[in-house]
C-alpha cells in the first residue's frame, strides 16, 4: 500500500498511477485529518466488486452458512457443497 499527500501525489502522479497499475497497489491519498481517497487498478476494482456481488448473493450466503455449520459440527464435507 502507497500512502502520498495531494501535493505528493500531485508532482509525481504519473509514477504513482504506474505503480497502482503494474504492481497492483493501491494508493491512498492523504487529504488531512480522517479524509483520503483510494486509488486501485481497475482489474483490483473489478475482483472486489465480483467478489462482492458473490458474497451478497442469497444462495452463495446459505451455502457458507451451511459450510461453517459444518465445519463447527465436524462434519465432512458433501459434493452438494461443490458446484462447477
Amino acid at each position: 500500500m502507497l500512502i502520498a499527500s495531494v501535493s505528493d501525489f500531485r508532482k509525481d502522479i504519473k509514477s504513482y498511477l504506474d505503480r497502482v497499475a503494474k504492481n497492483f497497489e493501491t494508493l491512498i491519498i492523504n487529504r488531512g485529518k480522517d479524509s483520503g481517497i483510494v486509488v486501485m487498478s481497475l482489474e483490483e476494482y473489478n475482483s472486489l466488486m465480483a467478489t462482492n456481488y458473490e458474497l451478497s448473493s442469497r444462495k452463495n450466503e446459505m451455502r457458507l452458512d451451511s459450510a461453517i455449520e459444518k465445519l463447527k459440527s465436524g462434519k465432512s464435507f458433501s459434493n452438494d457443497l461443490i458446484e462447477e
